[in-house]
């Protein structure tokens, strides 16, 4: 069943402040809830992870149903991929060394920020350029 196309972008964008203060503070424990988060939205789906249970239960009724839909794969995929930077993060930032906390959680950033900015999610078009690929080579 597909998705409201918005959900994904909003729990971008609270992605986008939450990574943005990890790398102000430099806050493990907070890395460690978007970890967190991440592993849910992989595991379950995107409207199963927190942003998307707060997006379903408090956004979305205010502003309307939707009026674009999307498949739950791609946003699912990216979730597994920025589980991936923000575990490497959690690494980086807890055992070291630190740049790797740095660089991890800022590419994990950059990501969030385009999909919350532009509605252009890196880790749906992986995932769609792997399925071309995997298409191709059957």
């Amino acid at each position: 069943m597909d998705i409201d196309a918005r959900g994904p972008r909003f729990g971008a964008a609270v992605t986008t402040v939450v990574l943005a203060v990890v790398l102000i503070t430099g806050s493990a424990w907070l890395l460690a809830w978007q970890t967190l988060a991440f592993a849910l939205g992989a595991a379950g789906g995107v409207s199963r992870s927190p942003y998307g249970l707060l997006f379903r239960k408090a956004v979305r009724p205010r502003i309307g149903p939707p009026t674009e839909f999307e498949p739950p794969e791609p946003p699912r995929f990216a979730q597994a991929v920025g589980l991936l930077f923000a575990g490497l993060g959690l690494v980086g930032y807890t055992v070291g060394p630190l740049w790797l906390g740095l660089a991890a959680t800022g590419a994990a950033l950059a990501a969030a920020f385009l999909n919350a900015a532009f509605g252009y999610c890196l880790g749906c078009e992986m995932y769609l350029l792997i399925r071309r690929i995997a298409v191709r080579t059957e």
